[in-house]
């Protein structure tokens, strides 16, 4: 059975807006040891290409290429908070960062999977690396 989440989302200046629905709700989160998002630090879910609609300020969104080009990431011009990408490694789906889902946050998971982007599969004969898990522990 396909079950599908529908969940709301928005930069921090709440000037882009969005629509996400979400075949495996949050169970595809992962981070990403590539120099970008080494950088960046967000926690990603996957969605369908067809599964996300800017529903407010597309014309505000900025993007970034680098490398091969393949990926390319999306900003608020106004407040500079990625929203999302067109992942690298599977081009039917964009990257949204949960941070920017209404209620959610990165410290809402205990463990996330990061997988290795320094040894891409689109650049290792298709073998996708786990590097590793970030954990999350809360004080009390």
């Amino acid at each position: 059975m396909d079950c599908k989440t529908r969940r709301s989302g928005q930069c921090h200046c709440g000037a882009v807006r969005f629509e996400v629905l979400l075949t495996d709700d949050l169970d595809s989160i992962r981070r990403c040891t590539c120099s970008f998002c080494r950088m960046r630090g967000a926690v990603a879910v996957s969605v369908g290409l067809d599964g996300m609609l800017i529903t407010q300020g597309e014309e505000l969104l900025t993007s970034y290429r680098f490398n091969t080009g393949a990926a390319q990431h999306y900003f608020c011009s106004k407040c500079g908070i990625y929203t999302h990408h067109r992942r690298r490694s599977n081009q039917s789906q964009y990257g949204v960062n949960v941070a920017c889902l209404d209620g959610v946050s990165p410290f809402d998971f205990a463990e996330v999977p990061v997988f290795d982007g320094v040894q891409h599969p689109t650049d290792n004969g298709g073998v996708d690396r786990r590097a590793g898990t970030l954990r999350f522990d809360p004080a009390d």
